[in-house]
């Protein structure tokens, strides 16, 4: 099984090289990590190993992330930023 990063570690990789991303990612991490499961939290560090320009199309709708359970988690940041 994967390991489950310290959140400090987690908030750390939320900075990224895109000021959109930052916008996204590290309120998510401050608002709604700690009530994901840890399946979920899993999930969301899988996501924060891909990179920015494949995460930037995604949240922006450019283009259809290709991996079920990380296109689950991009609607779902994208749900908690829209409410």
């Amino acid at each position: 099984m994967e390991q489950l990063y310290p959140k400090p570690r987690i908030k750390w990789a939320c900075r990224r090289g895109m000021l959109e991303l930052d916008v996204l990612l590290e309120p998510f991490v401050d608002e709604a990590y700690d009530q994901l499961s840890d399946t979920d939290k899993l999930t969301f560090q899988r996501l924060l190993e891909v990179e920015d320009p494949d995460l930037f199309a995604w949240f922006m709708g450019h283009e259809k992330c290709p991996h079920p359970d990380l296109s689950k988690m991009v609607q779902f940041i994208l749900d908690r930023v829209r409410v």
